[in-house]
């Protein structure tokens, strides 16, 4: 077991301890229960498929490509090197990828990006800090892989490459913490990184790429958020649909969306709403979830080998 999973191990115990003891002492049931959660809109789960490749372990990160259809993107947590995996919608491997000019510390989450010209970038967030030791972070961006018919096999042995990672470089504005959660708005290109908490809800914060690729970024803390479980912030993945109107927040039991309500001001205020909880089924460490490229379906995965890949599809 990796440094990573006995952490995340110890972390869950706290959470089991903090289940039990809020079940019988909590006085704010309406902050720390599903009392507020809203109806599902979507269909109860199933597993799609398996993910194959007996290379990803631990698939800490996941995200559906804006370019390439039903084509899925995910990697390791931390014990790994700085490999992305290609799977499809079932979870057949197309592919394993080491990502040029980056290393991986603790990968805990990946998502995807189409700019206003129509390439496709993955962003790979080094952000876990399971014991509070670093003091910055980093966040990969790197032109996303394509999948050609006559590429050859490739494995961690024998990858692929990308090409050459741009770095961004940041710290929070008010002490450490540790985050399982990264996410890239579709239009502003803002990426928002959602803290993991056992004792509260989790913070969210934004950063705003500066032109200086070299300058370290103080992240913006922009909100609080929760979910309708106990803890309330124990947060390990997110996405955010193509639109820009919905957030899926997955915890290691079921996943939760939040959407935009049509009067919004700005994005920011979808941190502020009550989401409703999507049932993922059985995951055995559940640490990914992404919205399917046309937004019309979540998918998730979990952790260890053979993997179920899951898919809830919206009503």
């Amino acid at each position: 077991m990796s440094k990573s999973s006995i952490g995340k191990f110890f972390i869950f115990v706290i959470s089991i301890v903090a289940l039990s003891s809020c079940l019988t002492a909590c006085s704010d049931p309406a902050g720390d229960s599903r009392a507020f959660a809203k109806t599902s809109d979507y269909l109860p789960p199933r597993i799609v498929g398996r993910i194959a490749n007996h290379e990803i372990t631990e698939s800490s990160g996941l995200a559906a490509s804006k370019c390439a259809p039903d084509v899925f993107w995910t990697h390791n947590d931390s014990g790994d090197d700085a490999f992305v995996f290609a799977i499809d919608e079932t979870g057949r491997a197309l592919g394993t990828w080491k990502v040029t000019g980056a290393e991986n510390l603790d990968w805990e989450d990946i998502a995807a990006l189409k700019d206003n010209k129509g390439v496709c970038y993955l962003y790979a967030g080094d952000i876990g800090d399971n014991e509070g030791k670093r003091a910055e972070h980093k966040i990969y961006r790197f032109r996303e892989p394509t999948i050609e018919p006559e590429l050859q096999p490739s494995n961690r042995a024998n990858p692929h490459q990308t090409e050459p990672a741009s770095v961004i470089t940041f710290v929070y504005p008010d002490g450490r913490h540790d985050a399982e959660t990264l996410l890239v708005h579709p239009m502003s290109g803002d990426i928002y990184v959602l803290t993991k908490r056992v004792n509260g809800p989790a913070g969210v914060y934004r950063i705003r790429p500066a032109g200086n690729a070299a300058a370290t970024i103080t992240a913006e803390k922009v909100g609080d958020v929760k979910v309708p479980a106990v803890p309330n912030g124990l947060l390990t993945g997110g996405d955010i649909s193509g639109d820009g109107k919905r957030i899926v927040l997955c915890d290691y039991t079921a996943a939760y969306e939040f959407s935009l309500p049509d009067e919004a001001g700005n994005f920011d205020e979808i941190w502020k709403q009550n989401p409703s909880t999507i049932d993922l089924g059985e995951r055995k460490v559940g640490e990914a979830v992404c919205y399917s490229a046309d937004g019309l379906s979540v998918f998730a995965t979990s952790e260890r080998k053979d993997s179920p890949f899951i898919r809830a599809i919206r009503k």
